[in-house]
């Protein structure tokens, strides 16, 4: 079977998956995740204040998401604007399924 048409896919390893899973393994993080599935573009204090709790544990949690993958940040003046990735969507997606 010829390869050349086809799209390279990395395959991830063990460790690289591990990140992926534990960036999305608690449920607090599940909540972040479905908020911005919600409310995208969301600045730190937003997903603390929606999600009730404090900056400095949302902040701890949104930089294990963006480790995985899942969340992407933007600089916007003084202030950083967080979104899904398309691995955030897929892992919502994955949830929905779950449920």
């Amino acid at each position: 079977m010829e390869r050349s048409h086809q799209t390279a896919v990395k395959v991830k390893t063990e460790r690289e998956l591990e990140r992926i899973v534990k960036g999305v393994a608690n449920h607090r993080r599940i909540q972040i995740l479905r908020l911005l599935a919600k409310e995208p573009e969301l600045s730190l204090e937003g997903i603390c204040s929606r999600v009730k709790i404090d900056v400095k544990t949302g902040w701890e949690h949104v930089r294990r998401m963006a480790i995985a993958g899942i969340v992407l940040k933007r600089p916007e003046g003084r202030s950083v604007r967080h979104r899904l990735s398309s691995r955030g969507e897929n892992i919502l997606t994955f949830l929905g399924m779950l449920e």
